[in-house]
């Protein structure tokens, strides 16, 4: 699900899961990859990528509908804890967005610390209000954090499509590239962050990022 290659101090966490929905191997692949970069010695980074025509397209519906009882809640809160992770991670995180990515696709790049987006190709949408899924208040939270409030606004109440251009309009994309240069760019990106303290970075984000931490960890249920 998680394939961990090094690009000099760079760890790139890469998604090869078609789709790259989450789903309990999903999100287990991505903590033993993040365990492996916390329990790496010296200067690091981290982008995360996927492959093709996804970065991510979200939760896997299919595997929720089928799960057992409380197998949906354990998702979501499993999700919501790697999103946690994401934005109070001991080093620079970086998306290098190659493909759509779509709901809990498009939070998991919000979660990062930037993001490179190809520019030909794919999109960035929270679909949540089309599909009747409400978000949790961390959810909200992270998008509101990572967003100003009017672009916020509008990608969380319309649903709307942004394709690179309008993503970079809006705050959501910090660059965009061509499809051969997105890994490139998003590496280079993170190596230029390598060297700062591991725990200073992490109490730095902690102080800034407090209130989406606090509603990343409440639970929940349905």
């Amino acid at each position: 699900m998680i394939e961990t290659t090094r690009s000099g101090e760079v760890f790139v966490l890469r998604m090869v899961a078609e789709e790259n929905r989450f789903n309990p191997t999903m999100l287990g692949a991505f903590k033993s990859a993040l365990d492996e970069v916390e329990a790496s010695e010296g200067a690091a980074a981290v982008v995360i990528t996927g492959g093709g025509k996804y970065f991510s397209n979200g939760l896997d519906l299919d595997w929720m509908a089928a799960a057992p009882e409380g197998g949906p809640s354990e998702v979501v809160n499993g999700l919501q804890e790697l999103y946690a992770r994401l934005v109070g991670f001991p080093t620079a995180v970086i998306a290098a967005v190659n493909g759509h990515a779509f709901a809990g696709g498009a939070m998991l790049a919000l979660a990062c610390d930037a993001r490179v987006m190809r520019d030909d190709r794919g999109y960035f949408c929270l679909p949540e209000v089309d599909i009747n899924i409400p978000f949790t208040l961390g959810m909200a939270k992270l998008v509101q954090a990572k967003l100003v409030p009017a672009d916020a606004h509008e990608a969380m109440l319309t649903g709307r499509r942004y394709d690179a251009a309008e993503a970079l309009a809006a705050g959501i994309a910090d660059q965009t590239a061509p499809e051969d240069q997105v890994l490139p760019l998003a590496i280079e990106r993170a190596q230029a962050l390598t060297g700062k303290t591991r725990s200073v970075v992490a109490e730095i984000k902690r102080v800034m990022y407090r209130e989406v931490l606090d509603g990343l960890a409440e639970t929940v249920s349905f």
